[in-house]
């Protein structure tokens, strides 16, 4: 069971997205939940975004996933490492690591990206607009952070798949041995370099960019055609400078654009669907045989338990507890049956047990999550 030694709520107050900070023996008796035999057989897959970086004589070079076996039998001893992203959604012991973290919101949580790393590997001083909490596997890695960026640093094009920046003076360093953590806010500069061996786990959250979400409630629009309407000005008169647009004019097309996010049941909707969609590839597998919801009752009276996907993203809203946003799809319950949302958002695993009174309705919706694969029966 993987446990925190310091308190999440007081770290939010102190250093959530304020400074950096490193946290020794942040994890106790911190072990390794993946090996790094896995971590290279999960880049071999097809499904799994993966990536190789080597830095050797100080040339640099990325490649992406996946990888054939012989790779693996020809690398050198130095300036190399293996990253395997959302390595939660493939492997069970380190969606387990993840435990700790559910005190956080589950909307803002991205991936736990996974790497592998021999003496000297690294991707140089980079900048990430993401919050992370690295935590230290076997091994020992060396890592700096720098002040954050106010336009000060110059990027360096070494290489086009890695977005380097050319330096930055330290604000805070330190050496991380298995269990302690690097916590780094978006923006602020950072390199770390490996000092022998190591497992290194970051634990990402990410908030939609501005652009993102005008980008998404346009696409929203779209697929649900609303606002297939044009501007109507009965009271038209003409002008005098026919290529001029009046203040009116600008004010009746604002008007237009605010009315699209103008019912919040409507925006509550985008952000729902929207905010529980991964971005990275889910372990998506429908059964072979469509369930029936007799069948499913049978199954779950019998004591057996449904397992959800592992980074499946589930999410309820607070005014809304009835509805489960589920991969981008709505379900919408019994508003006496609010147990069953929190349920499916908030556990991994369900039984009878949490479902002692259940509508015809919601059994419905409990067989189709089934049969698309998102809760599975375990082998």
């Amino acid at each position: 069971m993987y446990q925190l030694s310091f308190s999440l709520e007081e770290f939010l107050a102190e250093y959530w997205q304020k400074k950096p900070t490193i946290i020794k023996g942040g994890f106790a008796n911190f072990q390794d939940p993946i090996s790094p035999e896995e971590i290279a057989g999960l880049s071999m897959e097809e499904e799994v975004d993966s990536r190789f970086v080597s830095n050797l004589n100080d040339e640099w070079s990325a490649e992406h996933g996946p990888f054939p076996e012989e790779k693996f039998a020809q690398l050198p001893e130095t300036h190399w490492q293996l990253i395997v992203q959302a390595a939660n959604h493939w492997h069970q012991g380190a969606a387990e690591m993840l435990e700790p973290f559910k005190a956080m919101p589950n909307w803002l949580f991205d991936d736990l990206m996974v790497l592998y790393s021999v003496e000297g590997g690294g991707v140089g001083p980079h900048i990430d607009q993401y919050d992370v909490f690295i935590v230290q596997g076997q091994g020992k890695r060396y890592w700096r952070v720098g002040e954050k960026d106010h336009g000060q640093y110059n990027e360096n094009h070494r290489h086009t798949a890695l977005r380097q920046i050319e330096s930055f003076d330290t604000l805070i360093e330190g050496e991380l041995e298995p269990g302690d953590i690097l916590y780094i806010p978006p923006g602020f500069p950072h390199e770390g370099k490996t000092l022998e061996p190591s497992m290194s786990y970051s634990v990402g959250y990410r908030s939609p960019k501005e652009q993102e979400l005008l980008s998404n409630f346009a696409d929203y629009v779209l697929a649900h055609e609303q606002g297939d309407m044009h501007l109507h000005n009965p009271e038209l008169n003409t002008r005098r400078n026919h290529s001029e647009v009046s203040n009116n004019d600008i004010a009746d097309l604002t008007k237009m654009l605010k009315a699209a996010m103008a019912s919040q049941d409507n925006v509550n909707q985008f952000l729902g669907c929207m905010l529980s969609q991964s971005r990275h590839q889910l372990d998506i597998v429908a059964p072979e045989e469509v369930w029936q919801a007799e069948e499913l009752v049978d199954f779950l009276q019998s004591g057996k338990s449904l397992y959800k996907v592992s980074g499946l993203k589930s999410l309820f809203l607070e005014d809304k507890p009835n509805i489960a946003y589920i991969n981008g799809e709505i379900f919408e319950f019994d508003s006496e049956e609010t147990h069953i949302v929190t349920t499916l958002c908030n556990y991994d695993e369900i039984s009878a047990e949490d479902f002692t009174q259940i509508s015809h309705e919601s059994l419905i919706h409990l067989t189709a999550l089934l049969n698309k694969g998102y809760w599975f029966v375990a082998d």
